[in-house]
């Protein structure tokens, strides 16, 4: 994996060739020295319609493909226990 792919999990799947996922990024506090969660929610490409909610998926990088989708669903990683 490059520095630029991101793995994420699928929350979103409703539109056609499109998924929504969302990437957790943990730091440290600098004064409370705590954890903290971050996340972020990235549009993506998925050109089959295989991805499904809860799945876990490698993003890439392209070029823009509409004025919010800048990622590619690469593959995914692992599937969701629960069925849609």
């Amino acid at each position: 994996m490059s520095k630029t792919e991101k793995i994420g999990i699928v929350i979103s799947n409703k539109m056609n060739k499109s998924i929504v996922a969302e990437v957790e990024y943990r730091s440290r506090d600098s004064i409370y020295s705590k954890i903290i969660v971050h996340t972020k929610r990235y549009m993506a490409h998925d050109e089959m319609n295989q991805c499904n909610i809860g799945d876990k998926v490698l993003l890439e990088p392209s070029r823009p493909l509409s004025k919010k989708k800048r990622w590619i669903v690469k593959h995914v990683l692992t599937k969701s226990l629960i069925s849609n």
